[in-house]
């Protein structure tokens, strides 16, 4: 008896973006860049203030924190949506490298009295703890490592919660760097990251659907050696090919970097 396969494809509409990576400060910045429209400059990255949070919280906030906020915020306020009610996948290869080098730092010397603000700043979930505080959003969280595949693993659990709960989830996906000796085994240049607001239905900020497969098929490569570099060197800036499609609102496939030999192939129509 022939069987048929009811399992829904992993489909949803890409409603809006944030974004932050070295010369790029915002989506509108990256837009230009992607399309072409402007070179790409290299420059240090740029962390907004986290407004949202109290005064104690945003003194205590690290880069990831500042990092991730931003790039949540930036895509809720280009959708008009409210950040509290929205269900969140944050997903990072390594969290807050700084922290780490901290805590290691204080361990190696005489006094091993860790802060406990330090120590809870360290821990991978700290930034969907900032973000909870800042928007008091009470929505499903989930917090994701899959190492240089943590954008890919964030966009697959996105869009399965999209498809079986049909609500909209935003993906954040962001890295930072580390100090030495740390960064001579995890070059991460500086921090980077996309958020994207991912909904069960067009809407009319929809900027094209999106529809996930999975491939054996190499990832996309960047024509620009610059935005190629980003895309290396930085986990969550995997994502790059799918966002020039989506920044030139462009139709078509891109193949992007999972955990090998799996593959994510996205087919792209913009709305």
């Amino acid at each position: 008896m022939a069987t048929t396969n009811t399992t829904a494809p992993l489909r949803a509409w890409v409603d809006s973006i944030g974004f932050i990576a070295p010369g790029l400060p915002d989506w509108p910045a990256a837009c230009a860049v992607l399309r072409g429209e402007q070179a790409w400059l290299s420059a240090p990255g740029i962390l907004p203030a986290p407004g949202l949070l109290p005064p104690a919280e945003r003194r205590r906030a690290s880069r990831v924190v500042k990092l991730a906020l931003a790039l949540g915020l930036e895509a809720a306020t280009h959708a008009e949506a409210d950040p509290a009610t929205l269900a969140t996948v944050f997903a990072s290869s390594g969290a807050d490298g700084h922290n780490c080098h901290a805590l290691c730092e204080q361990l190696a010397g005489g006094d091993r009295q860790i802060s406990p603000t330090r120590f809870h700043n360290s821990v991978h979930n700290a930034a969907a703890g900032y973000w909870g505080i800042a928007t008091h959003a009470m929505q499903p969280c989930q917090v994701l490592c899959a190492f240089d595949a943590s954008f890919g693993a964030g966009l697959l659990d996105g869009l399965a919660q999209v498809v079986s709960d049909c609500v909209p989830v935003l993906l954040i996906a962001y890295d930072s760097e580390y100090p030495q000796p740390l960064h001579a085994k995890r070059d991460t240049p500086d921090c980077g990251g996309v958020a994207m607001l991912l909904s069960p239905a067009p809407t009319a900020h929809s900027l094209a659907a999106i529809k996930l497969d999975p491939t054996d098929t190499a990832a996309d490569r960047l024509s620009d050696a610059g935005l190629e570099g980003l895309r290396t060197a930085i986990p969550a800036l995997r994502s790059l090919p799918l966002l020039k499609h989506l920044a030139c609102g462009s139709a078509g496939t891109v193949v992007l970097d999972y955990l090998p030999p799996m593959q994510l192939r996205i087919d792209v129509q913009p709305c």
